[in-house]
């Protein structure tokens, strides 16, 4: 096996792809007055995760999420890597079904490395409301997103909440807008909380602290839909650029974008289909985009966030997976991951800390491809 190693899986062509006009590169302005996300041309990306191992103890594994969505807003095309691995392929968790790049080095491999890069298709999203149709899905698929998963209950507490915010709905719509602007009236952004948060939503109602980061926010509003019959998932992935319309925070810096994993969330309604929806990001708008705390979702600065996210999202970020619950292939550890969102390791030390990028060192980075 020659110590640099090259795989490359096609998925579809390139064939037809036009790139949004916006670069990568592109600085932020201020905010605009609007927010305003609208269905347009595609944005061809790539995204590239570097790894280097400096504590090589025994032999190493590297899990490395891939982007394995493919609808209406984003096409994963193929992925490629390099590095001095004895094995890398990509795989999946057989239950949960999150596709990875899983990569194995020998005891005797003092630095493992190791370099993904992935290719993606993504465009904004935006909802006509104006214009219900009888939507399809295969019955399966909404029977797996009304199901609890190991941190998201649908009953006990969280149905109990959910009962209470969507009182006097009938509807899909009316419980998803309900239960949207409950989490934006009751929960909050807690830029203290670690990574994107762990999703532990039971805790969360339990003890009253409604506080979190992505992951937290969207696992609660996701099982507050389950747990009323609307079909519900969060979707994990990572931001990729500036935002359009100069909210700081909710862009990322392709050069730099190890931090910048967020989570968002769908919501299946008969009339629609999957919709988008992130009341996490009008929560860490209303609490980080101004040096003070916005409360007031009428502030000029959150309406228009507010109300375009129910419905919307921009799309300036990729999504790997909709996977809960995840058993890493090859791994001897019983425990599972809530989800697969940043880059996982072990050796013989023990799993790596992903949420620690400088001692478990890996780089992630972007830039738009013109086709």
């Amino acid at each position: 096996m020659p110590h640099s190693t090259r795989r490359t899986l096609l998925q579809t062509g390139l064939a037809g792809a036009v790139a949004q006009a916006l670069p990568l590169t592109a600085r932020a302005q201020a905010p605009a007055a609007r927010f305003e996300p609208r269905v347009g041309a595609w944005r061809s990306v790539e995204v590239t995760t570097t790894v280097a191992v400096t504590d090589a103890r025994g032999a190493t594994q590297l899990w490395l999420p891939v982007p394995d969505l493919h609808n209406d807003y984003q096409r994963s095309l193929d992925n490629s890597w390099t590095g001095n691995a004895a094995r890398a392929r990509l795989v999946s968790d057989r239950k949960a079904g999150a596709r990875m790049l899983h990569a194995e080095f020998p005891a005797g491999e003092t630095a493992p490395t190791l370099a993904l890069t992935s290719r993606v298709q993504t465009r904004n999203r935006a909802v006509d409301w104006s214009k219900p149709s009888a939507a399809h899905e295969d019955p399966a698929v909404l029977k797996a997103n009304l199901a609890a998963t190991d941190l998201q209950p649908v009953d006990g507490v969280v149905r109990k909440a959910a009962l209470a915010a969507t009182q006097g709905a009938t509807t899909d719509v009316e419980k998803a807008r309900a239960l949207y602007n409950w989490m934006v009236a009751n929960a909050h952004r807690d830029p203290k909380t670690r990574g994107c948060g762990t999703g532990d939503i039971k805790v969360m109602l339990e003890t009253g602290d409604l506080g979190g980061k992505c992951a937290d926010l969207s696992a609660l509003f996701v099982a507050m839909c389950r747990s009323v019959g609307v079909p519900a998932r969060d979707v994990y992935g990572l931001r990729l650029a500036p935002c359009a319309f100069g909210y700081r925070e909710l862009g990322g810096d392709p050069a730099r974008l190890t931090g910048a994993q967020h989570c968002r969330a769908e919501v299946y309604l008969s009339q629609y289909g999957w919709v988008a929806m992130d009341p996490a990001d009008v929560l860490k708008v209303m609490r980080q985009e101004k040096p003070e705390w916005i409360r007031d979702v009428r502030n000029p600065l959150i309406a228009p966030v507010n109300k375009a996210l129910f419905g919307g999202w921009e799309g300036n970020w990729v999504g790997w997976n909709t996977a809960h619950d995840i058993s890493l292939p090859g791994s001897a550890a019983s425990s599972t991951l809530p989800f697969l969102m940043y880059p996982q390791g072990q050796n013989d030390s023990g799993r790596f800390d992903e949420l620690a990028p400088d001692s478990f060192r890996y780089t992630i980075s972007a830039r738009e491809l013109t086709v």
